[in-house]
């Protein structure tokens, strides 16, 4: 059987390193050979044991001792020094940080763990008009959020009293359970994670030891130009305020666009429809069309059809982001003529005789779809 190496050799340090060092070198080469981190290499593996092992001895102030006086006699089992359990800040403090630096835990500074959240991101749903999309608008809007206790600021304790650390995971905030070889850590369950807990009696009469109150704030809201169905806007800092003094989220506006009565939006176009009368749409003329500015005047041309669209340029609205305005597509609709008098039904009798003479020329669209009937019944 091949001769142990020294213990200080295999981690790199002197004989009078101190404990940080031990620790520090430790760290290094575990990081370096944890098998999951070189599942191709075979002997990975045993370096990481070797250098477990020697820090499990360093690492304890007995074991250093024995082993500096009898070398590798004097920490054999065998020998009766014995390996025993692994005590507090021994090699079950150090893998259990190894272990969360490989697979992303770790304490954070001091050998404390108190986790600081982040504040929830907030939603709110407005609906506006078409008008106040196209011309932007300004609104207030009033909202449920948890705020920061402005009496404990945010502390969650009486004034002149403040958090202790938890007993349970000794201000870590992370409790371990060890299985053999294995460290796992979980949150504390006592302190949630936050390290620190505040005694009944020390709690804010206002939050309950919480650091935030479930408040209505009123904010105010710019609404851009040319803002369009599903749009956000964001206002940063507005959401709900962090836990363990972490930052406050943020709130998002999320647009939706009231239905029109006359338009319909798509992008930056708008779209209508227009009914015209009879003649008009026959002889042609000029018509009087909405749009979101005012009205305007359109041409007809002679024998427009139902469905025709015209387009109007500039007379949509200019989306965000886009130096340009859309059009507005005006969709004709030819109105039938309804409570005729006796007189006005002569009179289309008369036209509808005078148009049968002809109706191949009159009626082409008409003569077509009857030729294709035709065709298809033999």
């Amino acid at each position: 059987m091949a001769a142990k190496k020294d213990y200080y050799e295999v981690l790199g340090v002197n004989k009078d390193a101190s404990e940080e060092d031990i620790k520090k070198a430790y760290r290094k080469l575990a990081m370096k050979y944890h098998p999951d981190r070189n599942p191709d290499n075979p002997k990975a593996e045993e370096q990481f044991k070797e250098a477990k092992e020697a820090y499990e001895m360093l690492s304890d102030d007995q074991k250093r001792a024995a082993y500096d006086q009898y070398g590798h006699a004097g920490v054999d089992p065998s020998m009766g020094a014995g390996a025993g359990g692994f005590g507090a800040g021994g090699f079950s403090d150090a893998f259990g940080d190894i272990f969360g630096d490989i697979f992303g835990g770790g304490r954070g500074q001091g050998g404390q763990r108190n986790n600081v959240y982040r504040g929830a991101d907030l939603r709110y749903n407005m609906e506006i008009s078409l008008e106040d999309a196209a011309k932007g608008t300004e609104t207030k809007i009033r909202i449920p959020v948890q705020a920061k206790c402005d009496t404990c600021d945010g502390t969650g304790a009486k004034k002149g009293k403040s958090p202790i650390n938890c007993a349970t995971c000794g201000g870590h905030g992370q409790v371990r359970m060890q299985q053999g070889f294995f460290s796992v850590q979980q949150t504390c369950p006592k302190c949630h994670g936050a390290g620190k807990v505040i005694k009944e009696d020390d709690k804010c009469t206002a939050c309950h030891g919480a650091g935030r109150l479930k408040q209505n704030k009123t904010l105010s809201v710019k609404i851009p130009a040319g803002v369009d169905e599903g749009d956000r806007i964001r206002l940063s800092g507005e959401g709900e305020a962090g836990v363990n003094g972490g930052p406050t989220g943020d709130l998002y506006v999320v647009v939706h666009l009231k239905q029109h009565e006359v338009f319909q939006r798509e992008g930056g176009n708008l779209h209508c429809e227009m009914p015209i009368s009879f003649s008009t749409a026959a002889l042609g003329g000029e018509i009087e069309v909405p749009t979101l500015g005012g009205s305007a005047r359109m041409k007809v041309p002679a024998e427009t059809q139902t469905g025709a669209v015209f387009r109007l340029r500039g007379k949509g609205i200019k989306p965000l982001r886009q130096n340009e305005h859309g059009d507005l597509m005006v969709h004709v609709v030819v109105e039938t003529p309804v409570k005729l008098t006796e007189h006005q039904k002569d009179l289309l009798r008369q036209f509808e005789k005078s148009t049968q003479a002809d109706a191949g020329k009159h009626s082409p669209k008409n003569k077509s779809w009857m030729d294709k009937a035709r065709d298809f019944f033999g």
